[in-house]
């Protein structure tokens, strides 16, 4: 059965990205190292088209084996780019260029109606009627695979205050924001029973991954 497996890193004080996200800042403010850990490896070099190596090891391990067996992604407005509001003429198309790293469908969740983006091995559909039919979509999508989550912060708290996450893996990383994004805010986090699956220390990242008990 398909899996929900949201995958995130966050600042050892708990955020996801530092206050004052804008286009020239798209981490926040204080936030531009918070993915270090993954930047020179292997996987996320290959990923962005650059197969002329990089570092393989625990960070490389950990970051391939959350991409494996992901058949469609979800993903916040917010994760999708800095745009506000009614998507305009010239709507933006994501951070990532003409070839975005998924390949395979991605589901943003917005408040405001857009035609699909085609992008290369990628195409963006955009949800307005919420997180459970962002989920059917995207699970009817994946064929079989699992779905990915990624962020924002407030995609990821609907998700798991609804019951649907079922494994969490959070890269800490030794960075302190002070403000921004946080990922626990804004729901009863009693309510949430989480089983460790693993704890795994790479280089400058903590690696956490835990089942969500139903």
């Amino acid at each position: 059965m398909s899996k929900l497996r949201f995958n995130i890193t966050i600042s050892l004080d708990g955020y996801v990205a530092g206050p004052n996200q804008s286009v020239e800042n798209p981490l926040g403010e204080g936030a531009f190292h918070i993915h270090d850990w993954a930047l020179p490896t292997k996987t996320f070099r290959s990923l962005h088209g650059d197969i002329s190596g990089g570092e393989t090891g625990i960070n490389d391990d950990v970051l391939r084996e959350g991409f494996e067996n992901i058949g469609a992604t979800i993903m916040g407005r917010n994760m999708f780019g800095p745009v506000r509001g009614p998507w305009g003429k010239d709507p933006w198309k994501g951070w990532w260029g003409d070839d975005p790293p998924f390949h395979h469908p991605v589901f943003v969740h917005t408040h405001h109606a857009r035609e699909p983006l085609s992008m290369q091995g990628t195409t963006f559909f955009f949800v307005t009627d919420g997180i459970e039919s962002a989920l059917k979509q995207a699970s009817q999508a994946a064929n079989g695979k699992d779905v990915g989550l990624g962020g924002g912060a407030k995609v990821f708290q609907q998700y798991l205050a609804a019951g649907l996450i079922d494994e969490m893996e959070i890269h800490i990383v030794p960075l302190l924001l002070g403000s921004g994004a946080r990922l626990f805010d804004n729901f009863d986090g009693r309510k949430v029973k989480l089983e460790s699956v693993r704890t795994i220390a790479g280089p400058g990242v903590a690696h956490l991954k835990y089942r969500v008990l139903k």
